[in-house]
């Protein structure tokens, strides 16, 4: 065990460059951070500068020495570009189909009519949507009639909103749970059922209560290197969404977050006050429910700045015997068409102290090096269908 702790930390959809396959998924071209560069300028991020994040992109950032870091980008070996699929891949799956989407067409009537003979509502919407736009399109009919909210995205999700003053959360949930179990159907197979609890006057103030959003997804379709921690008593932290998109398999402890400055409040509360040995694993989500999804390139380059500052603040608070690895999920250009994810390659930052001699590393193969990275360190054996080798310069 080299590294006592190792901090995870998901910058929620930020690629670095189209896969080899992008045609495949629409996405040719595309390129987030590159991106986000050409239509919003340079992006201040002294912090990220000195990890190496140049080596990523030819604009925008100096290209420095980064002896205590190294760098790589990841290729993504399941056939996806969601977050379930990114992220499970980090910990070792390999999802060879991808999760069946609605975005098109909305759910099929069959499924709204069993949903409301099971649940006793009736539901409006059931069209892909910005959580915030169908708000204000069907938020006050929602109120007027109790009638739910039902909508979907470019991820494999059924997201039911519901005001939290005519529908408490406990019944919202409820509902949820019912949808949950109907969406186990093969014909019907989602990833996730998410509440959308909101409050708000009218359509002018509504807003989306995000500490009491809750995901019901569906559990990794095998162990992962999360299970083989806990298993062997090392700490499995998850930060934000981290406990919803493993459905809390192999976490140990979960801690949700109001947004990206409160998910890094709370890591550098873990950093400074939990001395476990594990992995504490970070998603910030709003790099792409905010800015991605709503093709804000301004609004994504300043949500990477407000990240730098809190990124500075825990370095400073690391141990020397702790590591940071920065990545990424999937892309989510917000300079291309649509509001879908990209099929992109990620970033791979490692920054410790006990590194001297970093530097570039080639590309690598799959997302999951990271979570056999982690296991390497703590002396254990991925399962034999996990994927992933270890990124053995870090030791």
């Amino acid at each position: 065990m080299k590294y006592k702790r190792i901090f995870v930390i998901v910058m929620d959809s930020l690629g670095v460059g189209e896969m080899p396959d992008a045609h495949l998924f629409h996405d040719q071209g595309s390129n987030t951070l590159k991106h986000i560069i050409e239509k919003a300028g340079p992006i201040n991020a002294p912090t990220l500068e000195k990890l190496g994040i140049g080596d990523f992109v030819d604009i925008g950032f100096k290209k420095v020495g980064h002896p205590h870091s190294y760098t790589c980008i990841l290729k993504e070996t399941s056939k996806g570009k969601d977050t379930m699929t990114g992220h499970w891949e980090m910990m070792g799956i390999n999802t060879t189909k991808p999760f069946q989407t609605f975005t098109d067409t909305g759910f099929p009537q069959s499924l709204v009519d069993e949903l409301s003979k099971e649940t006793g509502y009736k539901f409006i919407g059931n069209y892909a949507s910005s959580g915030t736009k169908i708000l204000e399109v069907l938020g006050e009919q929602h109120m007027r009639d109790k009638s739910l909210i039902l909508y979907t995205s470019s991820d494999s999700v059924l997201q039911i909103a519901a005001h939290e003053e005519i529908i408490p959360l406990k019944e919202l949930y409820r509902i949820c749970d019912i949808a949950r179990k109907i969406c186990m159907k093969p014909e019907y197979f989602v990833g996730r059922i998410i509440a959308r609890p909101f409050i708000g006057k009218d359509k002018n103030s509504f807003k989306r209560v995000t500490a009491d959003r809750h995901d019901i997804a569906v559990s990794p379709s095998n162990l992962t290197a999360l299970d083989v921690l806990k298993e062997n008593n090392v700490l499995t932290l998850g930060v934000g969404k981290i406990g919803d998109i493993f459905n809390q398999q192999g976490i140990s402890k979960s801690i949700k977050s109001k947004n990206n400055i409160d998910g890094m409040n709370i890591t550098i509360n873990e950093l400074k006050n939990n001395p476990s040995k594990g992995l504490y694993f970070v998603n910030l989500v709003e790099f792409d429910s905010e800015y991605g999804h709503r093709r804000n390139p301004n609004g994504y380059k300043k949500c990477i700045e407000d990240f730098d500052v809190q990124l500075n603040d825990f370095l400073k608070a690391m141990k020397k015997d702790d590591l940071l690895i920065i990545t990424a999920d999937h892309g989510n250009d917000p300079t291309m068409s649509g509001s879908d994810h990209t099929r992109e390659m990620v970033p791979f930052i490692a920054y410790s102290l006990l590194i001297n001699n970093g530097k570039k590393l080639p590309i690598r193969d799959t997302f999951a090096d990271i979570g056999e990275t982690v296991l390497y360190n703590f002396g254990l054996k991925k399962k034999s269908h996990m994927l992933g080798t270890p990124v053995k310069e870090l030791f």
